[in-house]
């Protein structure tokens, strides 16, 4: 994830998904400077680290859950 991003997400009034290693977390503060952010898994608050930005990925609004979409070719 890109530093201006992870930003965007930390400063958001909006829940917005993210994981770091497939575990759920949320961002409390990125460091540009050095590419990571300060965050924590969502099941375990007290457990604060700092991690770099290429760890965390945001879940896409259009993934699919395995439905398949076609558009048709006619």
């Amino acid at each position: 994830m890109n530093a201006q991003r992870a930003q965007e997400i930390a400063e958001s009034s909006t829940m917005v998904e993210v994981t770091c290693n497939g575990v759920p977390i949320y961002i409390q503060h990125v460091d540009s400077d050095t590419n990571t952010a300060r965050i924590y898994p969502l099941n375990q608050p007290d457990n604060e680290e700092t991690v770099s930005l290429n760890s965390l990925t945001e879940s896409s609004p259009f993934q699919s859950d395995g439905i398949q979409m076609h558009c048709p070719t006619d």
